[in-house]
């Protein structure tokens, strides 16, 4: 403490030990101490004190796309990363895909991490991708420092990302395994949606029917048998069937390495409540029904489900028509992941605490940066989110920071609002102003 540059206190900071009265010490952009709510100042530290504000660990979502560069009038760095320090978000994971070139070999990612370098507001990694045609890149790309890499098991949506059947999974995941690399796979079955009904138009029902539950759960069986054979780390993305939750849970039972994470859109917003022709609330696969969602709740609880992402998926205003079957599908959500979160859980009776470990915590440890992202603990990078837990807002598509100010949560009314975003212990964000971008590109090593 006597070294402190800077004293973060608070009457409410979340630590991995709860949350408790605490004076956080930070010098130079790590943490160096959480000490009690009264420890004296050092001479030369500054204090902030942000009185009964909780201070939170930065969130870290490991699932968006930023589609920059080659769309990068669908979303880019700079927005996506102010958007996401303005949620409270320190670090976030970029998929390969929707950017052009996709990021899918060693060349691609350097074109990736140069169009990011001086446009990140937040620290940011990089995902690699798995093509049927580029098992020979994986090693690479892991040498080069991704987390890991996606795959498809039904069509992605866009042409230079085409999915793995199940003898390409196959080479992709024999090859990721020996390096014990992490696969994470975008799971529906093409052949359920392809029997699936396909109306179009812009009845919400009719969408809902086109993505099939079945689509998923067969497709995630088929990756833990795959995942069970290689003795491969796999990581199922975004799921909203709660009918697959048992077969998860068998398979970790019997020794597969399997995590799972679902997204705030899931857990808030319901099939019920969708109107018909709103396509910002589509997304792949689709937000199901409310007795879904309260199983995908009760899994989070139980520790099924690992942790929670956004999924940002953003396009222009006018991919998002009113036919559901024809419209982009995905939900821009980095700014209002933790309010959105943090309402649904106090409307359950879980913590902030609960939200931290699902939003900060878990998805840091998934990849691997646990031992700095994730905790206010010693020895951490100094990222914080500080919260107004009680004080609501009526969102305001307006205010957003993301390119193309579409979302689904147009019009209610959250708890939560985020007073600063601190990143390796400099404010970033304060009562909606930023400083210049300062985030740092982050590797796998």
């Amino acid at each position: 403490m006597s070294e402190a540059e800077l004293v973060l206190r608070s009457t409410r900071v979340v630590t991995p030990d709860g949350i408790r009265a605490a004076s956080v010490a930070v010098t130079g952009e790590k943490i160096t101490a959480v000490l009690p709510h009264d420890t004296p100042v050092p001479a030369g530290a500054r204090l902030e004190d942000v009185g009964d504000h909780v201070v939170l660990p930065g969130l870290v979502d490991t699932h968006v796309h930023v589609n920059d560069p080659g769309r990068t009038e669908w979303e880019g760095f700079w927005t996506a990363t102010r958007a996401a320090a303005a949620g409270g978000i320190t670090t976030l994971v970029d998929m390969p895909l929707n950017s052009i070139p996709p990021t899918t070999t060693v060349d691609h990612l350097r074109t990736k991490r140069a169009v990011a370098a001086d446009k990140a507001h937040i620290d940011v990694g990089f995902w690699g991708g798995a093509l049927p045609d580029n098992v020979k890149d994986l090693r690479p790309l892991h040498d080069a420092g991704v987390f890991g890499f996606k795959a498809f098991l039904s069509p992605s949506g866009v042409d230079e990302f085409p999915h793995l059947d199940q003898e390409q999974l196959a080479r992709s995941l024999a090859e990721i395994a020996a390096f014990d690399g992490l696969l994470i796979v975008h799971a529906e079955d093409p052949h359920h949606l392809a029997a699936a009904p396909q109306q179009g138009g812009p009845r919400y029902s009719h969408f809902l029917a086109s993505r099939p539950r079945d689509a998923e759960d067969t497709a995630i069986a088929a990756l833990l048998a795959q995942a069970k054979r290689f003795d491969a780390r796999v990581h199922v993305l975004h799921l909203s069937s709660s009918d697959a939750l048992p077969l998860i849970a068998e398979a970790r039972a019997d020794g597969v390495r399997v995590t799972v994470e679902t997204c705030p859109h899931y857990l808030t917003l319901t099939a019920e409540e969708v109107p018909d022709g709103a396509s910002e609330f589509k997304c792949c696969p689709p937000i199901r029904e409310a007795a879904n969602q309260d199983l995908l709740w009760q899994a989070l609880a139980d520790g099924t489900v690992d942790c929670v992402v956004t999924d940002h998926s953003p396009s222009t205003v006018d991919l998002k028509t009113d036919d559901f079957a024809t419209a982009w599908g995905g939900i821009a959500g980095l700014q209002l992941s933790l309010p959105a979160m943090w309402t649904a859980a106090r409307a359950r009776g879980l913590g902030l605490e609960d939200v931290v470990r699902w939003m900060s915590a878990r998805t840091a440890r998934l990849v691997g940066l646990d031992a700095r992202k994730g905790a206010v603990a010693p020895g951490h990078d100094a990222d914080f989110a500080v919260l107004a837990p009680d004080e609501t807002f009526t969102v305001d598509p307006a205010a957003l920071q993301h390119r193309n100010r579409v979302t689904a949560y147009a019009g209610k009314t959250l708890y939560g609002v985020v007073k600063s975003t601190w990143l390796r212990g400099t404010r970033i964000v304060a009562d909606g102003a930023f400083t210049k971008p300062k985030g740092q590109l982050l590797d796998r090593a």
